[in-house]
């Protein structure tokens, strides 16, 4: 899949530059493009030096977590909603502390680092699956809820801004939080119906209603709020959410006697171990990205849904951000590519840098996730998997456009 789409960008990048340079006389074209390759491959290195620190340093803190117990206690909160919503999952079975371990990476905003621990919990799952090539209903759920990207705090995508010069690199943080909220909602309901959970069950509406109304209060409340009151509140929760999830690790780690400063070095070396292999992918997604571009095809495409816009009578200044949007249910790294050269062409803060930053924090690579989660363990009969995971995806962007146009616009 990864193998053809990124093949695909450098064909139709050739194919867009020999139309420039034939029809159109631009024999620029092809200068354009070589300098776009190094300017591109230049820009992976400076990108992955702030991702080595990032990732080392949340998976730093993961471990400390890990360790003083707040996974653990994690998983035991959430045990008796799994337990209705997997039923086939026993209780206390090794299964759940993954998944909860998995999206507490991925709230987080840790992508890299979560894939890991969930492909040990989805080995895990697969030990209670009577069958060996079709999935179950616990592992769907287990993936459409990861698909959907539920993400509280998007850490990367705060780097990805700090690194190409933002002000305030926490801005986005609220309308990533909704937009995730809105693709998680979506992903579990289209579960529940295809599966027939049972979600009016008492245990599960303990669980689910308190988080509707306290997310439904506070919408209420933003709605209160000015466009500048919105991304001032955005920017101060975002920081203050950040720093405060930090000290309650270092906390409780240390109420716990947990040696924090071994435990975080511990876990600093298996996140510097993820972000070194990284690299080869960034350079190569962000070259043929930049060569998309610099060919013409990515703007072409992009005056084809601008005009389907314009003619619908809505505004299209989202459209700059959408290809952020096209790649990601495919690639995580061409997504990254793709809103890093946003944010280049566009400017960090721009509305279409914006749109792109929550829409690649609320969504997640869901092809990518299916193959990857699937076929680790041979899953070759995913169900309605697909679906459910994609209509999560479609969610997810719809939000983050709407919710940039509200705090934004």
């Amino acid at each position: 899949m990864l193998n053809g789409l990124w093949l695909g960008f450098f064909l139709i990048a050739a194919i867009s530059a020999l139309g420039q340079w034939l029809v159109g006389g631009n024999a620029g074209i092809f200068a354009a493009m070589v300098e776009s390759i190094f300017a591109m491959a230049k820009l992976s290195v400076e990108v992955m030096v702030l991702l080595f620190g990032t990732l080392t340093l949340w998976l730093g803190f993961l471990k400390i977590a890990e360790k003083a117990g707040i996974v653990e206690w994690l998983a035991k909160v959430l045990g008796p909603l799994f337990a209705r919503l997997m039923p086939e999952v026993p209780p206390g079975h090794p299964a759940l502390g993954l998944i909860t371990m998995n999206f507490a990476a991925n709230g987080l905003g840790l992508d890299n680092a979560a894939t890991p621990i969930g492909l040990k919990a989805m080995r895990s799952l697969q030990e209670l699956n009577p069958s060996s090539t079709t999935a179950s209903n616990a592992q769907i759920l287990f993936l459409v809820l990861n698909a959907s990207s539920l993400t509280l705090l998007p850490v990367t995508i705060f780097m990805y801004r700090a690194q190409q010069g933002a002000p305030d690199p926490t801005m986005v943080f609220l309308p990533i939080l909704l937009a995730t909220s809105c693709s998680t909602l979506v992903g579990l309901l289209s579960v529940a119906v295809m599966q027939r959970l049972r979600l009016w069950d008492p245990v599960v509406l303990a669980y689910l209603i308190p988080g509707a109304l306290l997310l439904g209060g506070f919408m209420a409340f933003l709605g209160t709020l000015s466009a500048a009151a919105l991304a001032s509140l955005s920017s101060i929760l975002g920081n203050l959410t950040l720093f405060g999830v930090i000290i309650l690790f270092l906390v409780i780690g240390a109420l716990r006697r947990v040696q924090v400063y071994e435990a975080f070095v511990e876990g600093a070396k298996e996140g510097f171990d993820v972000a070194k292999g990284l690299l080869p992918y960034l350079v190569a997604m962000l070259v043929a990205v930049g060569v998309l571009r610099a060919s013409g095809a990515l703007e072409l495409a992009l005056d084809g849904i601008r005009h389907a816009v314009t003619w619908m009578g809505l505004d299209t200044r989202f459209v700059e951000g959408l290809p952020t949007a096209l790649v990601k249910p495919f690639s995580g790294s061409a997504a990254r590519a793709m809103l890093i050269e946003t944010m280049q062409t566009q400017g960090v803060d721009s509305f279409p840098a914006l749109v792109a930053a929550t829409i690649q924090g609320s969504t997640e690579t869901t092809f990518y996730v299916l193959a990857v989660y699937f076929g680790a363990v041979g899953i070759q009969r995913v169900r309605h998997a697909v679906g459910c995971a994609l209509l999560a995806e479609l969610s997810g962007v719809i939000a983050a456009i709407f919710v940039c146009y509200w705090f934004f616009a």
